[in-house]
């Protein structure tokens, strides 16, 4: 049984072949670039022209959901578009109502628990900054979205052009105006972060966690204490639904 995953976002493809095991080779995931509109002509030519399976996380717009599904399922007889649940391999999402949390966030919120039994602040740095809180019994306590830094930076530059929306280095006190846009919007992701995780103590009784994923985390990491990074975090997650799916 050959089974392939797929986590589309806003600007790429990130997708892997699952292992025999049910687990995900960090090392083997491949990704593709996109517009937002379609894909290239070539874009899937380094996938097998058959397999068993297909798992699909998107939190892209339904025309380009639509466009990859069309090519998985040329490939593949099964293809399953993941969706959030209330509860799942441990996780008990704390929305009333959960199918309006995003399938990224619900899928890292399952990896993050499959990791550890502790309590996890799961941090998101894409096109919005997402966080979430989970304790170490897998209850989700909600959380917080906001735009990134680089959303902020680009929705600067829409309204002021003379701003540029890229360029510039991290200080805390900028002496020129790119420092002071990097300082500005990665310092307010910063901060959102940490009083966060300040906050979060009052609900699971200890500093939780971090755990960052997204191609935005990056950026922040020098300036972070006690995480850990998963670039892949959504595909861990989804190997952690496509088991309870196909129990």
């Amino acid at each position: 049984m050959t089974t392939w995953l797929f986590d589309l976002g806003n600007s790429r493809l990130k997708y892997v072949r699952l292992a025999g095991d049910g687990a995900v080779a960090m090392q083997a995931v491949e990704e593709i670039a996109h517009d937002g509109a379609g894909f290239a002509g070539e874009a899937f030519a380094a996938l097998p022209p058959a397999f068993d399976m297909a798992f699909v996380a998107s939190v892209a717009g339904p025309t380009l959901t639509a466009a990859l599904l069309d090519a998985l399922s040329s490939r593949c007889p099964l293809v399953s578009l993941a969706r959030t649940q209330s509860r799942c391999d441990g996780v008990r999402i704390g929305y009333a109502q959960p199918q309006r949390l995003g399938v990224d966030r619900f899928l890292a919120l399952l990896a993050a628990h499959a990791r550890a039994a502790q309590p996890w602040l799961v941090v998101g740095v894409g096109t919005a900054l997402t966080i979430d809180l989970l304790d170490a019994g897998g209850r989700h306590h909600g959380g917080r979205i906001a735009p990134s830094p680089t959303l902020m930076r680009e929705a600067l530059h829409q309204r002021a052009p003379h701003l540029p929306a890229t360029g510039g280095a991290y200080a805390e006190f900028a002496d020129d105006t790119l420092q002071a846009l990097a300082s500005g919007c990665e310092g307010a992701a910063l901060s959102l972060i940490a009083r966060s995780r300040d906050l979060a103590i009052d609900r699971v009784g200890t500093p939780p966690r971090l755990l960052l994923h997204g191609g935005g985390a990056k950026a922040l990491l020098s300036r972070l204490e006690d995480f850990e990074h998963a670039p892949s975090l959504v595909l861990e997650g989804l190997a952690r639904w496509a088991r309870a799916m196909t129990r």
